[in-house]
């Protein structure tokens, strides 16, 4: 058995190093561990006007899958309106002219109507004295699908010539 000094000894010793211990942390740790909370909290102040970082990082994170989504949906509403501006009617070709010798004021016409591609159709309509006269072809590529006058040829070229 170990004689009661020794013990006595064991805890005087023990007590002044919890005693050091004690004032190592209360004046080297504790304004230490102080400092960096005053930090932590200016960097929250800064980064979330107030919320923890955390907090701000999980609504930047909802942010951008918000705007994930409607970047989604513009890129398939664009991808909708390519495919119908390959259909649209948006080069025209119009021209007037006088059809027969007796007839004047231009009141015959070649109208085309062709989308990007130059699809479509070269409408004509003649007039003279007595009647009007309408005719439609079809053209493909800017190019008619049956033989045209000089004038639809003339509209399908006006079409082309259009930036659509």
């Amino acid at each position: 058995m170990m004689p009661i000094t020794t013990i006595l000894a064991a805890a005087a010793a023990l007590a002044v190093a919890l005693a050091a211990l004690a004032l190592y942390h209360a004046r080297a740790v504790r304004p230490s561990l102080d400092r960096l909370a005053v930090l932590a909290r200016t960097h929250d102040e800064l980064i979330g006007g107030g919320a923890s970082a955390s907090e701000r990082l999980d609504a930047l994170d909802r942010e951008i899958a918000a705007q994930r989504l409607a970047v989604q949906g513009v890129a398939e509403r664009a991808t909708e309106l390519e495919a119908l501006a390959r259909t649209d009617l948006s080069r025209v070709g119009f021209t007037r002219y006088d059809a027969f010798d007796d007839t004047a004021s231009e009141l015959s016409y070649a109208l085309a109507l062709l989308n990007r591609e130059g699809d479509g159709v070269v409408l004509s309509s003649i007039y003279s004295r007595s009647e009007t006269r309408t005719y439609g072809k079809a053209v493909v590529k800017f190019v008619p699908s049956a033989q045209a006058s000089e004038e639809e040829l003339r509209a399908i070229e006006l079409a082309r010539s259009k930036k659509a």
